[in-house]
Parts: structure tokens; sequence; C-alpha cells
């Protein structure tokens, strides 16, 4: 076996790197930090999402922006709203009377007429012959003239009931034989009752009410009256009372109607038509197209309907271009865009 003989040292000078090797060896242990410095740096910031982008074009181009075309196959029409005078009105329930009370008072009424002329007659006619051959006697003479007071008695107690009953302003007053009070009694004319919350009309009698059937919807056509006059006071329901003639309407006897009366000055504005009037979000809307081709969605108060549709105060100028037909799909549209 051959043995090499030398001092360790030697061996370990032999292995050792040089100058040139140490140098490289620390400028590649750098290049090593700072690539791993790096991996380490925060992320680059992530593209916005594409909803995002949605939401920001939506901001700035609001409403729905459509084509000649498109307008053409959606097929939407636009109407010009007209500036318009409306009173705010009072809300109140009316009670449709049934007829057969009428004519049972007019029929009690004139009988009461008709037996107070005759007994009339016959007391005249007693006292024309008073001294004559043929004179009845004064027994017969004081039996016509005491059935004569008790028929007129009747008479009076027939109007008052009809007064008490009708009111002592009802256009009938003092002429029981009027056109108006047969036209009610056989049914052509209709009565109701209609009562409003106390303190919602002050003190006056209002000219006009505006009736419509209850649960009716929306758009439908309501009836007026022709005369209200001062009822009296309902002990079953509180509130103030009149009645009101009816023409011409549908509504049946013993039927339940919503009244309303208006109050206070007119107001300047313009009316919706429940054509153009969307509920979204618990909101009424309507689309207006500010300019050709640009449909804006607006929101407008509901709380005051009138038999065309609703009347707004402010936020809608007359002459404004109301779409009426196919807004549903212009706001499906523009929330199909938005989400």
């Amino acid at each position: 076996m051959k043995v090499i003989q030398g001092s360790p040292w030697s061996a370990a000078n032999r292995c050792s790197p040089g100058p040139s090797a140490t140098a490289a060896w620390v400028a590649a242990l750098c290049a090593g930090l700072l690539s791993i410095t790096g991996c380490r740096q925060a992320p680059s910031a992530a593209p916005a999402p594409a909803g995002d982008a949605k939401d920001s074009a939506a901001a700035e181009a609001p409403g729905v922006t459509l084509k000649p075309d498109e307008i053409d196959k959606m097929g939407i029409k636009i109407t010009p709203v007209a500036g318009t005078l409306h009173a705010p009105e009072s809300v109140g329930f009316a009670l449709v009377v049934a007829r057969e009370a009428i004519a049972q008072a007019i029929a009690d009424l004139s009988t009461a007429a008709a037996v107070e002329r005759q007994s009339r007659a016959a007391l005249a006619r007693a006292r024309s012959l008073a001294g004559t051959p043929g004179a009845p006697s004064v027994e017969a003479r004081e039996a016509a003239e005491r059935q004569a007071a008790v028929d007129h008695a009747a008479l009076l107690l027939a109007e008052r009931r009809l007064s008490a009953t009708y009111g002592r302003n009802a256009p009938w007053k003092d002429n029981y034989s009027s056109p108006e009070l047969a036209a009610l009694a056989s049914g052509e004319s209709k009565l109701t009752r209609v009562t409003f919350p106390l303190g919602a009309l002050g003190s006056t009698v209002p000219a006009t009410l505006r009736l419509a059937h209850l649960g009716e919807l929306q758009g439908g056509k309501g009836f007026g009256s022709d005369s209200v006059w001062t009822a009296p006071a309902d002990a079953s329901v509180p509130g103030k009372s009149f009645f009101a003639v009816v023409n011409g309407s549908d509504a049946s006897e013993g039927e339940r109607l919503l009244a309303r009366a208006p109050v206070g000055a007119a107001e300047a504005g313009v009316v919706i038509p429940f054509a153009a009037v969307l509920i979204s979000g618990d909101k009424y809307w309507c689309y207006i197209e500010e300019k050709p081709g640009v449909f804006v969605r607006t929101g407008i108060d509901a709380s005051a309907p009138t038999d065309e549709g609703f009347f707004v105060r402010e936020g809608i100028a007359a002459g404004a271009k109301v779409v009426t037909t196919s807004a549903g799909q212009l706001l499906a549209r523009e929330v199909g865009t938005a989400e």
C-alpha cells in the first residue's frame, strides 16, 4: 500500500478557492437574494371587474339609449303631457241608498197629501152650505174640521219625516212633486250617502264629488255627482256626511263606493297616464324621452290619483315626452343592463 505523505494543511490549501473564485461566489449570492426579494414584492393592481365598468358607464350615460329601429321593434309610443290644474282631495266612503226607502217615503207623503186634500174639500163644502136647507149639522161640521186638522198634521208629519231622513236642504225642498225626487224613487237616478273623516272638509259643502267603485283598477272611469247637500249625522259612522245624486252610473243599490272631494286651492302640474306608470323597488316611475333615442326613468309622486292618471306637481314639466306604451320593456332593458 502506497502512502502519500504531507501536511494536512497542504491538502487544505490545495482545495481552498482563490480570490477570483470568492468574488464570483459573492456575486451569485447577491443575485439570489435580489431574486427572492423581487418575488416578495406586492402584486400589481388587479384589473377592475366588468360589473364596475358597467356601473361606471351607466353613471356616465343614465337611462336607456335606443336606435330608431330598436324603438320601432319594441313598439314604444310617446305622449307629450299637458299642463293642468288639480285641487287636493279628501277621501271618504259612500253608500248607494236603496230606492225602496225613498219610494216608500214618497208614497206615504202622496197618500197623506191626498187625504188632506179630501178632508179640506169636505170641510170647505160643509162651510159653504151653512145656513142653507141642505147644510150639515153642527156636529158634522165639527167632525169635518177635526178630520181636516188631523189629516193636515199627518201631511206635515210625512213631509218632516222625509226632510229628517234626507236633509232639509235637499233639491226638492218644498216641492215634493219634483221630477228629481220621482227619478230617485224610480231608480233612474241614484242617491248616495257620503261620509268624510272629521275635519277633512271643514265647514264647507263640496260642490261636486268624484265617485268610483271600491277595488276599481287604475284607469277605470269614475263618475261625478250632480248635486250635493248636507246629510243628517250617522250615529254608526263618525264623520261629516253628505247626500249626492248620481246619474248615469252602474253603481248598485247598497254598494259602497270610494268618494273624493276637492279641498284647498288648485295647483299646477301634469297628469301622467296610468299606462306610463311603473312600480319598481316600492316606488313609482315613468320614462321620459329627454332627447331622441334617450329614455330616462323618472320618479313620480302617486299620492294624487285622478280618473286619467297620477297628478304630479313637480319634477316633470308640461310638454315632457312620456312613454305610454312598452315602458315595461325599457325597465327590463335598463335593469338587465345594470346587473
